[in-house]
């Protein structure tokens, strides 16, 4: 059995952001015309399905439409926590939201299975 202090010094373990690390966006200055080639280079990588290559690019310049479409691909090949970072990454609450939803709705399955 876990006393008070030692369930307290547990939950003060966690970190802020929780244990799902999110990759750091927005950490290249470029200019708009930089930006656009890049996110244009981007989408080709994106139609080569290169995607580590267009998502360090995404990342790199905070484009966040082209992180959310990552993580919808990766969101549909099963790649949930990939998914996650991405959208988490882009500010996409919305996706957020809707994976939890179905994370829940997959545990409450499992406790009436139980």
């Amino acid at each position: 059995m876990v006393d008070k202090s030692e369930k307290k010094a547990i939950f003060n373990s966690i970190p802020k952001e929780g244990f799902i690390k999110v990759p750091i966006t927005g950490n290249v200055n470029v200019n708009s015309k930089e930006k656009v080639l890049l996110v244009r280079k981007a989408n080709e990588l994106m139609n080569q399905k290169n995607y580590e290559q267009a998502k360090r690019i995404y990342l790199a310049i905070d484009y966040s439409a082209g992180l959310i479409r990552l993580g919808d691909i990766y969101e549909s090949k099963g790649e949930i926590l990939e998914a996650i970072k991405m959208y988490k990454a882009a500010g996409a609450k919305a996706k957020m939201t809707a994976i939890s939803e179905k994370m829940a709705g997959i545990i409450k399955l499992w406790l009436k299975v139980k």
